[in-house]
Order: structure tokens, then C-alpha cells, then sequence
């Protein structure tokens, strides 16, 4: 993504705008669909002002996404918070969904261009990562709480949880055999199971 930080407080507004008529159009169409000039004419610039902000649609998109992480750290946040492990981590997976019904064309779109854009992906495995420690100090804490046995290192297993969380919102954009309560209850399950060698 090359937006720059040091643009102007016109540049800001002609950036926010793109950014703008992206998420509007993604609202009603796919990424592919798109194209640059849409985009622009709808933002009310030229084409040469997106790619003064922006590579491609794909970084466009990673700047979009910037807005959903937000959501994703209210989320995590019920990891330490009051209840039992089972609230606390059921709260933290519906909260994830919740994000995701907020921002539904984003996460298609977000999906669409990992595929095809390391940048994107990489963007994605950062902000997943950076969870990472958040969850592995509360695995710390209850195991030295004598809450939660002792097992695998606490940022490996908060990984592979995380890991877990991007394939469930996968499976969630593409569909599948599951319904939404079904891969609540599983994921929480795998979680709780993982944690505290039990699932309630």
C-alpha cells in the first residue's frame, strides 16, 4: 500500500473519499467487478489521484480494513473480562461475528483480494498476529491462576487458535454444512478444550 502519511488535508479528504466509494460499491458488487475509474468517478477525482493514494484495488482494500480492526480488539477484549471461561469466550467469538455482519463487504472483498495480493495477506497475517500476545497472556494468566493446565507454549497455542477464528470467518464468506450456531458452538468447544482441557 503506498498512501501517504504526509498528505495534505486535501489529499486526506480525496483519500477518504476513494476509500468511501470503495466500500459503497463493494456493498453491491465484488472486487473483480470493480474497476479504478469507477471508483475515482465515484469519489470525484481522477483516476491519477487513486493511484497517487493507492498501488491497486487491492491495496485499497487493506486500507479498508484498517476499520474492522477495531472491532476485532472490542472482541478479544471479553477474553479478560467478567465470566466464566465459557462466557468470556463464546462473548469473544459471537463479537468476532458481529464484525463480520458489520462489515460483510469488506470481508468478501478482503477475502477476494488475499488471494491474489501478498500485500493484502500479509496485512492479514499481521493483524491476526497481534493478537497473539493478548491471547497468550490470558492462557499465562489462568495457568498461573491454576485455572488452565499447563501444555504446549501459550503463543503457540494462541496461534493456532487465531488460525482457527480466520478459518471459521472462511467458512462463514464461502458457506458450507454448518450453520452459525453450529460453528459457535464448535469453535468455543475447541477453544475451551484447548485451554482448559474442557469444554465448559
Amino acid at each position: 500500500m503506498n498512501a501517504l502519511d504526509t498528505a495534505t488535508p486535501r489529499g486526506d479528504q480525496r483519500r477518504t473519499a476513494l476509500l468511501g466509494a470503495l466500500d459503497a460499491l463493494l456493498q453491491d458488487s465484488t472486487l473483480e467487478a470493480i474497476n479504478i475509474s469507477e471508483i475515482s468517478r465515484r469519489a470525484g477525482v481522477t483516476r491519477s489521484a487513486f493511484y497517487f493514494y493507492f498501488e491497486n484495488k487491492a491495496a485499497a482494500v487493506a486500507a479498508l480494513m484498517e476499520q474492522m480492526y477495531d472491532d476485532t480488539a472490542a472482541a478479544a477484549a471479553h477474553l479478560t473480562g467478567e465470566g466464566t471461561p465459557q462466557e468470556r469466550i463464546e462473548a469473544t467469538i459471537r463479537g468476532l461475528f458481529a464484525s463480520w455482519d458489520r462489515h460483510e463487504h469488506l470481508c468478501r472483498a478482503t477475502l477476494e483480494a488475499r488471494a491474489s495480493s501478498p500485500a493484502v495477506r500479509e496485512l492479514w497475517d499481521a493483524d491476526r498476529e497481534s493478537f497473539v500476545p493478548v491471547v497468550a497472556a490470558m492462557i499465562e494468566a489462568e495457568r498461573a491462576a491454576g485455572r488452565a493446565p499447563g501444555g504446549v507454549p501459550a503463543p503457540t497455542l494462541a496461534s493456532v487458535l487465531l488460525e482457527l477464528n480466520d478459518r471459521m470467518l472462511e467458512r462463514v464468506a464461502l458457506g458450507g454444512p454448518l450453520g452459525r450456531e453450529e460453528l459457535v458452538e464448535g469453535v468455543v468447544a475447541v477453544w475451551l478444550r484447548s485451554i482448559y482441557g474442557r469444554t465448559s
